[in-house]
């Protein structure tokens, strides 16, 4: 595990975002994984810039996302899905049919064999993004007695609600959500974790120094060949 400090999230996006233009530009038609969320808007704006500036394609790029709201409209205004289209894809040339979503409104088993199999057909993932929440989830796997392996429907803990009811202002936000699995998460070539702010040290210092538990998702992490975490001065603030 690599990990790299900078001084605020501004210069993690710059960092982030010229390693994956320069993967994208020496490997056009690679598989990435995609993240919601704060912490990679800056790395995705670093992205759209330069796909603006013809700096670097995304039309033969495939991408896949962790997770998915359930029984959310995929165009709602917080479904992940809008959150990529208006932050990224939209912003690229990036082909939309090589896009691949998780659908929270289709039968969990169904769409988790699904899933894996469309990650499988691609070759599998070459770079996953990933966050990390306050209590150390991934994707929305939240702690829990064991790992999981493929894709499947997770019960929304209450921090995670608290944290993201903020932006529902329409409706009640959804309780229960699809996400990648740790397994298909693992099997991706190449780790990048970005957290930023103070809120995020003490699951940051559990994931890269605490014992790898289920009960702190990303602490599996530690047990992947290539993981890069990128942190701002409070994210390391602990380590």
């Amino acid at each position: 595990m690599e990990i790299k400090v900078f001084n605020n999230e501004a210069e993690i996006g710059e960092f982030a975002g010229k390693l994956y233009v320069d993967y994208v530009n020496a490997n056009p038609d690679c598989v990435l994984g995609f993240a919601t969320g704060a912490s990679p808007v800056p790395t995705y704006d670093y992205i759209a810039k330069s796909c603006a500036e013809g700096l670097v394609s995304l039309k033969n790029v495939s991408t896949f996302n962790l997770d998915e709201y359930c029984d959310l409209p995929k165009d709602h205004k917080n479904s992940y899905f809008t959150f990529m289209c208006e932050n990224l894809f939209s912003k690229t040339d990036i082909n939309m049919a090589n896009v691949d979503f998780l659908d929270g409104n289709a039968d969990p088993d169904e769409e988790s064999a699904r899933y894996a199999k469309a990650i499988a057909a691609k070759g599998g993932i070459d770079i996953q993004l990933l966050g990390i929440g306050r209590n150390g989830h991934i994707a929305f796997n939240e702690p829990s007695d064991e790992f999981t392996d493929e894709a499947w429907k997770v019960t929304l803990t209450q921090s995670t609600i608290d944290a993201n009811s903020i932006y529902f202002d329409d409706i009640p936000m959804p309780r229960s959500a699809i996400t990648m699995g740790i397994g298909s998460i693992m099997r991706s070539k190449k780790i990048i974790l970005i957290a930023t702010g103070e809120s995020k040290a003490d699951a940051v210092k559990k994931m890269i120094k605490g014992e790898v538990t289920p009960q702190v998702p990303a602490s599996i992490l530690q047990q992947h060949s290539d993981v890069l975490v990128l942190l701002d001065t409070a994210a390391a603030s602990l380590l």
